[in-house]
């Protein structure tokens, strides 16, 4: 679960290193994003002379989660950090070209199916 003020490492090459959440995405009063929702961030760390500037206002997908989520079948998801990859909000596309780490397979059934292509690994 990741909420207002959350801190986020960035999995792609957007060019964002660190991204701090300022709102959750997806319903009226909604506190917490699990793993696939979107939330709209700002940028905390950038590197230098990418397209992704410090102090930006991005949307991102959420790709990987501290808190573990439960699974139909009734196993459960756990990943070492919280990750986002950046988007662009209109068509659910990633703004970098690659993709470090895992990735949930929870992002195929909400659309992001070019992220599940782009990732090295989906869990």
């Amino acid at each position: 679960m990741v909420q207002h003020r959350s801190m986020l490492q960035v999995a792609d090459n957007s060019g964002a290193k660190k991204l701090q959440v300022i709102r959750v995405l997806g319903g009226y009063k909604k506190r917490t994003a699990r793993l696939g929702d979107v939330v709209t961030c700002t940028v905390k760390e950038a590197a230098p002379r990418a397209g992704i500037k410090k102090s930006d206002i991005v949307h991102a997908v959420l790709v990987r989660a501290r808190k573990e989520t439960r699974r139909n079948d009734g196993t459960y998801i756990r990943f070492d950090e919280n990750a986002a990859v950046i988007i662009d909000r209109k068509n659910k596309e990633p703004k970098g070209t690659r993709v470090f780490g895992p990735v949930a397979r929870e992002l195929r059934s909400n659309g992001f199916s070019k992220i599940v292509s782009l990732a090295p690994e989906v869990l």
